[in-house]
């Protein structure tokens, strides 16, 4: 067993793992968190997709150990006492889910991409989702869910900028 200590959803986290458990079994069968979901164990579907020091990843293919350290955000991470994430509510808004199987995975591949690049066009967000497949949708209201998220958080940061700016 190896002793790991890492931040989950802004939560120290600790314990003993055996050195071969996969992140996404941590996260699931040790921490109770579910919007991770175990979907093929070979990286091929991102249902099991965090934020892995702010970095997308598919969590079937981390070792927890390698967590150790770090900080992990999952789906239920990202929504506050002010309401859901941008992304999460342009899921909602734009009907980016149908089964809702792969939309955890889905929502933080997105906020992932939109951590890496705000302004996405729409071939990128379809670049930037490769990997995550929803065998539901048919990928579009994902896209335009994730555009729309983009455009909800600029336009969050220009008023942000304008209230500073009228402060000062």
């Amino acid at each position: 067993m190896t002793h790991i200590e890492l931040t989950v959803n802004g939560a120290k986290q600790s314990g003993e793992v055996e050195p071969r458990l996969l992140l996404i079994h941590y996260l699931r069968e040790h921490l109770g968190l579910r919007a991770a979901n175990v979907g093929c164990d070979t990286t091929s579907c991102g249902a099991c997709t965090v934020l892995l020091d702010g970095k997308s990843v598919k969590s079937c293919t981390v070792l927890a150990v390698q967590a150790d350290g770090h900080a992990v955000t999952t789906a239920e991470g990202l929504a506050t006492d002010a309401g859901l994430h941008p992304v999460q509510a342009a899921f909602r808004q734009n009907h980016g889910l149908q089964c809702g199987f792969c939309t955890p995975g889905m929502v933080m591949a997105a906020v992932g991409l939109l951590a890496e690049n705000p302004h996405p066009t729409e071939a990128e967000v379809r670049t930037g989702l490769e990997g995550n497949f929803c065998r539901c949708t048919g990928y579009h209201n994902i896209v335009r869910a994730v555009l729309a998220a983009a455009q909800a958080q600029a336009q969050a940061e220009q008023e942000q900028a304008e209230t500073a700016e009228v402060r000062a």
